[in-house]
Parts: C-alpha cells; structure tokens; sequence
C-alpha cells in the first residue's frame, strides 16, 4: 500500500513551533494517528511544496494562525511496527514560527488549541517525539535554533 499507512517510504512530517509570551502554541488531535494527544500543529508535506509552506499551511489550518519560519528546531522519527510490517514511519521536521498574530482556533484535524508554557505541556497527553521536543525546549529554549534556507526550486 502507498500512503502514510504501510509506507515503501518514509513520510515527510512538518511540525510547527510558535512561541509567544513564555508559552508554545499545541493543538489537540482529532484524527489518527494519536488522536486526543497534544502536540505542535502539523502534518504531511505535500509533493511539490517547500517545508516552509508546508508549515505555514498547516497553522493557519489547524490554528488559523499566519507567520514566518525563523530556523529548525527539532528533527524526530518515528517508525512503528506491527504484524503486517511498518505500519507507520515518518521524518518529522519541527519549524520554529514567528506569529503574525496570537488568536488561535481549532481548525482542520485540530479539535482545541492553547497556549502553554513547556512545564504544562508536558502534564498533557502527549506523544513520546512531542514529549521529546518539550524537553528538548525545556533544557535549551530556543537557543539551538538552527536557521532556514529557503528551498532551492529547480525548473526546466
């Protein structure tokens, strides 16, 4: 099967990371995988779409959020096995977003969202990747950000 379920390849996933006034912006999932667990907003880069528009569409999708990619955060994967195989496997690259404005609402798979600081984030129900990242954030802040480079786009 080709797809996200049972991938021949692993799966490019966008997470984005928005920080403002000492908390980060979460959204709770409302599709599988890990539906009802807290995480960053994000999901599947699409074919022909840089990682920085992948990113910014899934905020405005999820939190109705806009802003502007400021560096790499956090790079995870996620491999998940059962007795039909790799049922899962995914590169998931965590974005760090600059805001353009702060009034977020559940939008697309999201089913709440909220702002929180790292020390609530991580009493919610999270993924073990998300749970990672937290902690990752919690120990460093953002001071290990690595910055963007925006996609070398190649045309015939």
């Amino acid at each position: 099967m080709i797809g996200r379920l049972y991938p021949r390849h692993p799966v490019v996933g966008v997470g984005v990371v928005v920080s403002y006034n000492n908390k980060i912006l979460l959204i709770k999932r409302g599709n599988e995988p890990y539906r009802g667990y807290w995480s960053v907003p994000g999901g599947v880069q699409e074919a022909g779409e840089t990682l920085e528009e992948a990113a910014l569409r899934e905020l405005r999708e999820e939190a109705g959020i806009e802003g502007r990619v400021e560096g790499v955060v956090w790079v995870d994967e996620v491999i998940e096995y059962d007795g039909a195989g790799i049922k899962y496997h995914y590169i998931i690259i965590d974005v760090l977003v600059k805001p353009f404005n702060i009034e977020a609402r559940a939008g697309g798979d999201a089913v709440d969202v909220g702002w929180f600081t790292v020390d609530e984030a991580l009493k919610l129900k999270t993924t073990d990747t998300m749970r990672k990242l937290l902690l990752f954030l919690r120990e460093n802040g953002f001071s290990k950000i690595l910055p963007y480079t925006r996609a070398v786009i190649l045309n015939d």
